[in-house]
C-alpha cells in the first residue's frame, strides 16, 4: 500500500505537470517494452520500437530491472522542460548520491548493499561512464519515445483537462478523489502498490505526473527528501494511431464551416453537450464531427465513466492558431484551464 499524507498546506499546494516528463516516459517505457502485458495499448509500439534499438538496452537494463527499484537520479524533475535539460540536470548528480543509489539498485537485487559490478565505473562518477549512459539514453528515446511524442502528448494534456474539470467543480479535494486507482480519505490519499510505504509531504505540496507508459500501478521516487512527484496513468482515452498520426484523406473531410465551428468550438476543451451548444448544432451533429476530428489526428477523446471529454490534440491546436492568426485571436489554450487557479499548474 502507497500512503500519501497531506496537510491543509500540501492540499493548497497540489499542482498539475504542465506537460509529459520526457525521462519519465522513456525510463518506464523501457519497462513496457519488456512486459508482455497490454499487447493492445503497447503491442504495435513494441514490434517498431524494437526494430530500431542497436544495443542501447545492455546498460539501460542493468540500471532499470523489469520490476523493483530503479535509481531517482534518472528522472529528475528538469525532464519536464525535454530531453537536453533532463540530461543535463542527471549529469549534474552529485557523487556520493550517485553512488548511494546505485548502492540501493544492488541491495533490491541481492539483499546486501554494494554497487553491482556492472555499475561501478559509473558509481565512481568518471565522465565517460557518464556519457556512454547518456548516449544510450539519447539513442533509446529517439527510438522508442521521439516518433510517438505527439500521440504521448495528446494523451497527457487530455488527462490534464479531465482533471482541471474535476478542479473547477468540486476544489483540490475532488481533484484528489478523481484520480484513477487511487483512494482518496482526507487527509490521506491511498494505492495499491507493491511494497508498504507512507509519504509525508510536510508542506511541500505534490506535483501530479500523468504519464501515458505507467501503468499498473503509479510511481514515487525513493528518496523522501526529494521534491515530491506522484506519477500514474492517463485514463483511457482516444487518440490518433501512434503509427498513423492522420493521412490527408482524413484531414480532407475538414472541409466545412460547420466542421470548423465545432473544432473551434473545443477550445480548452469541452464534452459533446457543451460543443453542440457552443457551435449551435444538434447534440448528433457534434458527435459526428468530433469523430471526424478524432479520426484526423486532431482531436483526443477522453471517456471517464458517464463523461466524454474532447480536446484538441498539438496538431489539431496547431492547426487552429494557424487559422486564427489570419482570422483573429485563438481561444485560450489547455494549460490556462490550470492557469487561472493558481495552485494547480507547474
Amino acid at each position: 500500500m502507497l500512503r500519501i499524507h497531506f496537510t491543509a498546506s500540501d492540499v493548497a499546494g497540489v499542482r498539475m505537470a504542465a506537460r509529459p516528463d520526457v525521462l519519465w516516459e522513456t525510463i518506464l517505457s523501457f519497462h513496457r517494452l519488456r512486459d508482455r502485458r497490454g499487447a493492445l495499448l503497447y503491442g504495435e509500439w513494441r514490434a517498431d520500437t524494437r526494430t530500431r534499438l542497436n544495443g542501447e538496452t545492455r546498460l539501460l537494463a542493468a540500471l532499470v530491472p523489469s520490476r523493483g527499484y530503479f535509481p531517482d537520479f534518472l528522472t529528475p524533475s528538469e525532464g519536464v522542460q525535454g530531453l537536453d535539460e533532463g540530461l543535463e540536470a542527471m549529469r549534474a548528480t552529485p557523487q556520493a548520491r550517485l553512488r548511494s543509489e546505485l548502492a540501493l539498485l544492488g541491495a533490491d537485487r541481492a539483499g546486501g548493499r554494494t554497487v553491482p559490478h556492472s555499475l561501478r565505473a559509473l558509481a565512481e562518477g568518471g565522465s565517460e561512464p557518464f556519457s556512454r549512459l547518456i548516449g544510450a539514453l539519447r539513442s533509446y528515446h529517439r527510438a522508442a519515445i521521439e516518433p510517438y511524442w505527439p500521440h504521448i502528448r495528446a494523451r497527457v494534456e487530455a488527462e490534464r483537462a479531465l482533471r482541471g474539470r474535476a478542479l473547477l467543480d468540486g476544489g483540490a479535494d475532488e481533484l484528489l478523489a478523481s484520480l484513477p486507482m487511487f483512494r482518496w480519505r482526507a487527509p490521506v490519499l491511498e494505492a495499491d502498490y507493491p511494497v508498504e510505504r507512507d509519504l509525508h509531504l510536510d508542506g511541500r505540496g505534490l506535483l501530479l505526473q500523468p504519464s501515458y507508459f505507467c501503468r499498473g500501478t503509479p510511481v514515487v521516487l525513493r528518496d523522501p527528501t526529494l521534491p515530491p512527484v506522484l506519477v500514474y496513468p492517463t485514463s483511457h482515452c482516444e487518440v490518433p494511431s501512434v503509427r498513423e498520426p492522420g493521412g490527408s484523406s482524413s484531414l480532407a473531410k475538414l472541409v466545412g464551416n460547420t466542421r470548423s465551428a465545432v473544432l473551434h468550438a473545443i477550445g480548452d476543451g469541452g464534452t459533446t453537450s457543451e460543443l453542440a451548444r457552443r457551435a449551435g448544432v444538434s447534440l448528433a451533429s457534434a458527435s459526428q464531427h468530433a469523430g471526424v476530428l478524432r479520426e484526423a489526428g486532431l482531436v483526443a477523446t477522453l471517456r471517464h465513466g458517464n463523461a466524454v471529454l474532447h480536446t484538441l490534440t498539438p496538431l489539431g491546436a496547431a492547426l487552429l492558431g494557424g487559422a486564427q492568426r489570419v482570422a483573429g485571436p485563438s481561444p485560450a489554450p489547455v494549460e490556462r484551464l490550470y492557469a487561472r487557479n493558481g495552485p494547480v499548474t507547474s
